[in-house]
Formats: C-alpha cells, structure tokens, sequence
C-alpha cells in the first residue's frame, strides 16, 4: 500500500500467524534467554503452566507480517517510536494469532515530502484474546514511486 491508500477510520486484518515451540526456544536462547521461553520442563511449573513467546518476539513477528502486508512497497521510512506497548497475555506455541491494523490518523509534513501514519495494532489468539497492543506512527516517503 502506499501512503494515499491508507484512510482514517480504516481497519486491516492480518493473519492467522504463528509460533513454534521450537521458534520460540531459539529465538528466546538469543534475544530473551529466561526459563519460560526457553525451557519447556521449568515453564510448565511456573505461574504460565507452559512455554510463552517473548514479548518482543510476539512483536518482530507483528513487525514482520504488517511489513510483508500493508508496508511492502509502500514507501515506509520507519517510526518515530511507540506511543505505547502492552503485552496483555502469554503467546503460546502455535496460537493462531491476527492482527488488526486501525488507522487513528494521517498527515502530511508542511515540506509535503513525509508522510505520518499514526495506527493501532492489536494482536489476538484464536480464542480472541488479545495478547498485543500498541499504538505507533509510521513515516513515509512521499517522494518515491
């Protein structure tokens, strides 16, 4: 999509995506090595009774598919940042999860050259309980084809 195509009050849905349990050990061995993401036995007897996903991965993995979805070719040059992030439950091997995309506003800088996306992304399982929610602001370069 590019920047014209997005329109306040728009809504996409993404998905269904998934984890592995073995995606979620490697990732978590690398990036956030603590037992309940990276050791099945000991997650099962701690306070979440099984494997979770990093946050954080729950996160690349929303990054990725909004970027091979509504992102791709569409001229994206980043984010300014996050307004906020919640991890509102645990992300479990192979939950379906979708992601909805809510459009709350669009600008265009007084240059007219950069464009401002600013979206709700809300994560939820198969069981539709949300599991991800964040609000950020994408840039865009309006002068690119």
């Amino acid at each position: 999509m590019k920047f014209h195509d997005f329109s306040p009050d728009q809504t996409l849905t993404l998905g269904p995506v998934s984890l592995s349990e073995a995606e979620i050990i490697n990732f978590a061995r690398l990036w956030d090595p603590q037992p309940f993401h990276t050791d099945p036995e000991w997650a099962t007897k701690s306070r979440w009774k099984g494997l979770i996903a990093s946050g954080w991965q729950t996160c690349a993995l929303t990054m990725r598919t909004v970027c091979e979805g509504p992102l791709l070719d569409s001229g994206s040059i980043g984010s300014p940042g996050l307004e906020y992030l919640k991890w509102t439950a645990p992300v479990r091997p192979d939950d379906a999860l979708t992601i909805t995309l809510d459009v709350l506003g669009t600008g265009v800088s007084s240059s007219g050259k950069v464009g401002k996306l600013r979206w709700q992304w809300r994560v939820h399982n198969q069981d539709r309980v949300l599991v991800l929610d964040t609000i950020a602001t994408s840039l865009f370069d309006l002068d690119l084809p």
